[in-house]
């Protein structure tokens, strides 16, 4: 998977071999500062395309498996709009809103923009910034082509960031799988539980749950 996106991102795989033998000078990560710069001179022509992880930019994978990386699976949003309209309604009633593909900002170097972000507080709260690790109460990534990417660079991301609870909507498997108990310190969750049709999960948020039927999701 790794080396399908390097050759659909046009990087000779030959440097991330280098790269991870040590063998080419050391990379230089971008700041979050930076990449800001870069999309507002105009240096990114297609930032809505990009997100900023650990310093590198990546190139947002939202496509089927084996299909062009910048198209869009219409399945995939499908999914996305699916879980938008469970969580907007509860989500204003717990006093938080949920924000569709757009940046957190999670450390000074990285920058993703998850398919979905349960926000704790107003939206206008942030025309200024944002929002912060502190800020998100969940994340949801929906998941084929990228399903290895989010399951590994993205969960250590979020767990490094102490994200309470990140969901992968993983169409490939026709699952959800729901990680929680984040440990900042390794970049792990200590839990993880897989629920498939059938199955139903509780979205807890302080004191206030969401019951989701997995098959209502997924159908």
């Amino acid at each position: 998977m790794q080396r399908a996106l390097i050759a659909r991102c046009h990087v000779n795989p030959a440097l991330f071999e280098e790269l991870r033998a040590t063998r080419a000078p050391q990379l230089m990560p971008l700041t979050v500062s930076q990449f800001h710069e870069m999309i507002r001179t105009g240096i990114l022509p297609d930032a809505s395309s990009i997100e900023l992880i650990e310093g590198l930019l990546i190139c947002k994978d939202r496509s089927a498996a084996g299909d062009d990386l910048m198209v869009h699976d219409p399945r995939h949003a499908l999914l996305v709009t699916r879980l938008l309209e469970l969580l907007i309604g509860w989500a204003k009633s717990i006093g938080c809103h949920v924000r569709v593909q757009l940046p957190v900002t999670l450390t000074s170097a990285s920058e993703p923009e998850p398919d979905l972000a349960l926000v704790r507080g107003a939206n206008d709260a942030f025309a200024k910034s944002h929002p912060a690790p502190g800020d998100l109460a969940a994340v949801f990534e929906v998941a084929d082509s990228s399903l290895q990417f989010d399951r590994t660079a993205k969960t250590r991301l979020y767990a490094a960031a102490g994200i309470p609870i990140y969901w992968i909507i993983n169409l490939r498997e026709s699952s959800i799988e729901v990680f929680m108990r984040p440990d900042p310190t390794t970049g792990t969750y200590s839990e993880r539980i897989e629920y498939r049709p059938g199955q139903r999960i509780s979205l807890y948020v302080n004191q206030h749950v969401l019951d989701v039927d997995v098959a209502g999701v997924l159908a």
